[in-house]
């Protein structure tokens, strides 16, 4: 077993030069800015392996750089053979990528793998593995430098929360932002103080097939919310973005399977579910997609205090009777109501008035609005347009008779794919984010 350290809460630190690796496939070499001074580089396709002991734990993070050659490297992170992460290393500095799941203390065996080797006379795609931290299930201090997350994913460190209520909604204290405003502290003090107007407020957390066992990470998320109020969002519907960016999801059985894991992680506890965003709205949406979010709704709604929004899209996409029409078919007389504009950059004046349109068509149900980056409305682009700033902070009380809240669905700061110099869909981006940040009226 590799050398291993514990911090002060209890976390588990590895360094990454103690993995196995065959020696064909990379080495150890110095680096002055890794940890104890020494990394691993990996230049072949193979996995660097570890059997480590290690506490109760919900979170492996992996810090990583990479060595760009027509493209970034892949890293996949398995535990016990199991992927729990997949992700780009877009990063060339050395960067935190996070990954979940519920971990047991005991030993476990722990592969930091590269997937997609590459080289030509002038360059050569590598991947470097610094150390890998298990976050104990009782840590509450997140890690100094900044996080990588793939296709959103919750973190579950427990918030600070003196007085816990329904009515708050739950703040991540371990978010990308958070560790990129604490990385930048001392030597980018502006920054980090404008990368703050991200960390202080609530998102979304995503859930998908990267997930591992559901139900178990959505208990961990909703008990560290302590009673407050956190916003979930289902993400695994079959042909999920009709295999563009974003693709990805299960199997219409798999699916209803993983809805009531993913109910019975809720339980009676309050939360706020935004359901399958553009599944409903996008092209590839037909009569299997429609039954599998009318399940979802019935079945989510076993929960005594969660609240279930079906995601229409946004005003620039269907005509309110088209989103209408398709809201009666998933569901929606069931449901709280309707989600808007998750993702994407529509003024919120223009998503109440269209969530006004649809209300009328679907029984006076309400709805919630996606306003994280719309503070400088839409320039027609949907894929990390440039120029863009955040909206209005999340709140429930709008102030709108119909929009029961505004929320930050999409976390600030995500790519939404490889578009306009952007790297994966859900990637950690600290460049747009401080644009985002820097343009905001607030």
């Amino acid at each position: 077993m590799g050398c291993v350290a514990a911090g002060a809460s209890g976390d588990m630190s590895v360094e990454a030069e103690t993995f196995s690796l065959p020696a064909s496939s990379g080495q150890v070499f110095a680096d002055p800015a890794a940890s104890a001074g020494k990394a691993l580089l990996i230049w072949n396709n193979a996995a660097a392996t570890n059997v480590v002991q290690v506490p109760d734990s919900q979170q492996v993070v992996v810090r990583a750089r990479g060595d760009r050659c027509g493209g970034s490297p892949k890293m996949a992170v398995a535990l016990d053979g199991m992927r729990i992460l997949t992700t780009t290393v877009s990063a060339t500095t050395w960067t935190n990528y996070n990954a979940y799941a519920t971990i047991p203390s005991g030993s476990h065996k722990i592969a930091v793998a590269f997937t997609n080797d590459y080289r030509t006379k002038s360059c050569d795609r590598n991947l470097r593995a610094d150390v890998v931290t298990f976050i104990a299930t009782s840590a509450s201090t997140p890690s100094p430098t900044p996080s990588v997350t793939p296709s959103p994913t919750p973190s579950v460190t427990p918030a600070p929360a003196p007085t816990p209520s329904s009515t708050t909604l739950y703040v991540d204290p371990n978010s990308s932002a958070k560790q990129q405003a604490d990385a930048w502290r001392t030597s980018r003090p502006s920054d980090a103080a404008l990368m703050d107007k991200i960390a202080q407020q609530p998102q979304g957390f995503w859930f998908g097939d990267w997930s591992g066992d559901v139900r178990s990470a959505v208990d961990t998320l909703v008990t560290h919310a302590a009673g407050q109020t956190p916003v979930l969002v289902t993400y695994n519907i079959p042909n999920r973005d009709c295999g563009g960016y974003s693709t990805g999801g299960t199997t219409p059985d798999g699916y209803r399977t993983w809805i009531r894991d993913f109910a019975a992680g809720i339980a009676s506890r309050p939360a706020i579910v935004v359901l399958e965003p553009d599944a409903l709205a996008s092209s590839c949406a037909d009569q299997t997609r429609y039954d599998l979010l009318a399940d979802a709704v019935n079945v989510l709604k076993t929960g005594a205090n969660t609240k279930v929004y079906i995601d229409a899209g946004h005003s620039h996409w269907l005509t309110a009777p088209d989103a209408a029409t398709r809201l009666q078919q998933a569901g929606i007389a069931n449901a709280d109501g309707f989600s808007l504009n998750v993702s994407n950059f529509n003024p919120t004046s223009d998503e109440v008035t269209y969530g006004d349109q649809i209300s009328v068509l679907v029984g006076g149900k309400h709805f919630v609005v996606d306003t994280g980056r719309n503070g400088a409305g839409s320039n027609g682009e949907w894929c990390n347009p440039p120029g863009r700033a955040l909206g209005q902070r999340p709140t429930l009380d709008t102030g709108e008779g119909l929009a029961d809240a505004y929320l930050w669905v999409k976390r600030a700061g995500e790519a939404d794919g490889p578009c306009n110099g952007g790297p994966s869909a859900g990637v950690w981006w600290p460049d747009y984010a401080l644009g985002l940040a820097s343009r905001a009226t607030w």
